[in-house]
Formats: C-alpha cells, sequence, structure tokens
C-alpha cells in the first residue's frame, strides 16, 4: 500500500502545477467520441469524489460492500468540465486527492481486506480498490499530458 501512495502523492505533486499551464484551445481540443484533456480532468475530479465516498463508506455499512457504479458521460456533460477555467478544475482535483491521500495513508491493515461486491457481482477488496484507483488516477493523467 505505501508504494500506491507514494506514487499517488508523486502524481499529485507534479502535475498540480503543470496542468495549468496548457493554454485553453490545447485544453478543450476534442477529438470526436473522445474527451477533451480538461473533460479527462473533470472525470478524474468525479472519479475521486466517488471514490472519496467508498473509501470511507466501506468503514462503517455493511459487509460486504457493494461498489455502486456511475454514469461517467452524465457527470462530465453535466459538471461542465469543458467551460470551467483550468486553474478551478486543478484545484478541485488536487483537493479532492489530497484528501483521499489521507485516508489512505489512515486505513486500518483489516480494512484493506474487507470485500467489495461490483456490479458484475464479482469480488475484489478495498485494497485493490485502492490502488486500481491510482492506476486509473496515472493512466488518464498520461493522456491529459500527451
Amino acid at each position: 500500500m505505501q508504494n500506491a501512495i507514494l506514487k499517488f502523492e508523486k502524481l499529485l505533486n507534479e502535475n498540480v502545477n503543470y496542468f495549468p499551464t496548457f493554454n485553453d484551445e490545447v485544453l478543450e481540443a476534442k477529438i470526436p467520441g473522445k474527451w477533451s484533456k480538461k473533460e479527462i480532468l473533470g472525470h478524474l475530479i468525479d472519479s475521486g469524489i466517488h471514490n472519496l465516498v467508498r473509501f470511507t463508506e466501506i468503514n462503517y455499512l455493511e459487509k460486504p460492500y457493494h461498489h455502486r457504479p456511475y454514469s461517467q458521460m452524465d457527470l462530465v456533460n453535466l459538471n461542465q468540465y469543458q467551460t470551467t477555467p483550468i486553474a478551478e478544475l486543478t484545484e478541485l482535483w488536487f483537493s479532492i486527492n489530497r484528501q483521499i491521500v489521507r485516508i489512505m495513508k489512515s486505513v486500518d491493515q483489516k480494512a484493506l481486506d474487507y470485500k467489495i461486491i461490483l456490479a458484475d457481482e464479482s469480488e475484489i477488496d478495498l485494497k485493490f480498490l485502492m490502488t486500481d484507483y491510482v492506476e486509473h488516477l496515472e493512466h488518464h493523467i498520461n493522456q491529459i499530458k500527451s
């Protein structure tokens, strides 16, 4: 878990001041059927919000925890990330993820084994969900930087 946390913090610290250096033309450019860089960052905000809830709820709700999916496309559109200033998006993204880092650093070792039932009825544990979140974040950060 420690390696995932270190990687997570590195991703946050390397990119919090980097994202705002892109000009709006680059940030808002869209390939048909794909998200713009702003919308990808918005998706990471939505992912952060939902995972923050998951990472905390699992500690007090009945076990096994049932993972609730969310409509990624709808949220990106409804939250109007394409027209939100990059400084605001970056600040929100960073703040949510700093809180997730706090949760990850303080998670009880026993809690990492808590079972989570996915929508398809497959089963994972909290440790997998947390480490997968960091991998997901890295994947989309690489898309923004490309």
